[in-house]
């Protein structure tokens, strides 16, 4: 049975205050470029974007990135093979911006680093930021977040479960024990 942790309105909020933290800390939004790990990153991204313009009045490109040829966990590598990176927008240029890395929750750290991975072979960003909605802890890679919507402590043996309206038809963040 999975319990609700954040509502809709919870998660936009949460949203929100990302945003003026990404604001603040990067001293306005020149330079920025967001980019969103598939499937509910991007989403994400794309809400941030739009909360940014409506609070800058400025364009932040979104992009999407599809890390599933660049994780370590899901397929054995072949090394005589180059791994294609899938964006939905190459047109985006990288190099020399802050990307800001988005995704829905952060747990073990393996995505990010695979996204981090893509990343390198798309350009050269002059820094990388992450923002997660939830970060459930249990780390096994150095990876930190640098804008997170809610910390949520999890057990190994439960599942943290985010529904964004674009995809999934409701909005909502559970936590489910398996």
């Amino acid at each position: 049975m999975a319990h609700e942790i954040l509502d809709g309105s919870s998660m936009q909020r949460a949203l929100t205050r990302i945003t003026y933290e990404i604001i603040e800390q990067n001293k306005g939004v020149d330079n920025l470029v967001f980019v969103g790990i598939k499937t509910r990153g991007v989403y994400l991204a794309k809400r941030l974007a739009k909360r940014l313009n409506q609070l800058e009045n400025v364009e932040v490109p979104v992009a999407a990135l599809d890390v599933s040829l660049y994780r370590d966990d899901r397929h054995a590598p072949d090394h005589h093979q180059e791994p294609t990176v899938k964006t939905d927008q190459l047109a985006i240029d990288i190099t020399d911006k802050h990307v800001i890395l988005v995704d829905d929750v952060l747990f073990t750290g393996r995505t990010v680093r695979a996204a981090l991975d893509a990343l390198m072979d798309m350009g050269r960003p002059k820094r990388i930021s992450l923002a997660v909605l939830v970060d459930r802890g249990h780390r096994e890679l150095p990876i930190r977040p640098d804008f997170v919507g809610k910390n949520i402590p999890t057990a190994m043996n439960e599942t943290v479960h985010v529904a964004v309206e674009e995809y999934d038809g409701h909005e909502d963040v559970t936590i489910e024990h398996n």
